[in-house]
């Protein structure tokens, strides 16, 4: 049996919840490798993906014989057998952070399941933990990445637009061996640096200017995650001192990080460097990497878990100045069990080019 699936449904079991209703793309990927538009269906006695028809061929020649998943047209099921899927179960299983209201709604009339039971992001918990073939796909979107920047250093010049720097990363990743972006490039030049999450415009890159790229590609389905910051022509010691230190707390971080370590405690003193240096923290310390650009561990105060082996991570510390400049510094990184190992290697000395 697929040896994902059967772990879930033991954990759905020793929940008392007797099936589940998986609507979260990602997660059905991960379960079964497929990407096709559907719902994944865990019932009783068999695991049901309902797809179109326009994906039907795909999905059965995706498929391995083991994966114990029976294939089925959406436009093959009436109301009935939709009521069946789920009859005797007391309680079944949705993803309700993946679920709009509306949704949440239709598949209540649909299934007419006696109770919908909230998961808690059952799968993506499981998902944060990577495997050795997950680990590869990530460490591959990684170089891609860093092949991407090493580019980029002698593309961009003075006169060409952010958005033109932004539409040659993506082509550089499908030339390269990307399977698609992870997200939408960020270039943000100037006065746009100071928005953590800018986007691209016809600004034009000028003479001492401060360029923050964050980028980052897929490989079979995973993802890569790095921003660099760059200055044009010269660095004024404003600047200089800005970015050594975000690159210091970076590098205290990255020292604290291995198997066992408090998330919560890790954010702490990333927050007291900034508090004794009265800058303003913007976002969080980081995020979990793979599947999905931004998935779990959130690196937040809030979070009292502890860091896993082999967990990926994007650790992001940044400053912010309205109108004015930003600098970031991002590394994808997976937690080993005495330190943690950085996957993009591009470097992080002060760039001016």
């Amino acid at each position: 049996m697929n040896p994902r699936i059967k772990w879930l449904r033991d954990k759905l079991k020793v929940q008392n919840i007797e099936g589940m209703i998986i609507t979260n793309k990602h997660n059905i990927k991960y379960l079964t490798g497929l990407e096709a538009e559907g719902t994944l269906l865990i019932t009783k006695k068999e695991n049901i993906f309902i797809t179109d028809s326009r994906y039907i061929e795909e999905v059965n020649n995706s498929l391995m014989i083991d994966d114990e998943i029976t294939v089925s047209d959406v436009r093959g099921y009436t109301r009935v057998d939709y009521e069946n899927f789920f009859m005797f179960c007391e309680n079944v299983g949705f993803e309700e952070y993946s679920l709009t209201y509306a949704e949440y709604r239709r598949i209540q009339e649909l299934y007419k399941c006696n109770n919908l039971v909230e998961t808690e992001k059952i799968i993506e918990k499981l998902r944060s933990v990577k495997e050795d073939d997950e680990i590869e796909n990530i460490k591959q979107a990684c170089k891609i990445t860093d092949d991407c920047f090493k580019y980029l250093l002698t593309y961009i010049k003075k006169g060409m637009t952010e958005k033109e720097i932004a539409h040659e990363i993506k082509e550089f990743f499908n030339r390269n061996g990307a399977n698609d972006i992870a997200f939408e490039p960020i270039v943000a030049s100037g006065p746009n640096s100071s928005k953590p999450h800018a986007v691209p415009t016809d600004r034009k890159i000028e003479s001492n200017d401060v360029i923050l790229i964050d980028m980052g590609c897929k490989y079979n389905g995973y993802a890569s995650d790095m921003t660099r910051t760059i200055f044009v022509d010269s660095i004024s010691e404003t600047l200089k001192k800005e970015y050594e230190f975000v690159l210091d707390v970076q590098n205290q971080v990255l020292k604290l990080l291995k198997e066992g370590r408090n998330i919560r405690e890790i954010v702490l003193v990333l927050e007291n460097n900034y508090n004794m240096s009265r800058h303003v923290i913007m976002h969080a310390l980081g995020h979990g990497v793979g599947l999905e650009c931004h998935e779990l561990p959130f690196l937040s105060s809030t979070n009292m878990n502890n860091l896993k082996e082999n967990m990926v991570l994007a650790i992001e510390p940044g400053i912010y100045v309205a109108s004015k400049y930003g600098i970031r510094i991002e590394d994808t990184v997976i937690i080993n069990k005495l330190s943690c190992n950085i996957l993009t290697e591009s470097s992080k000395e002060i760039i001016i080019i």
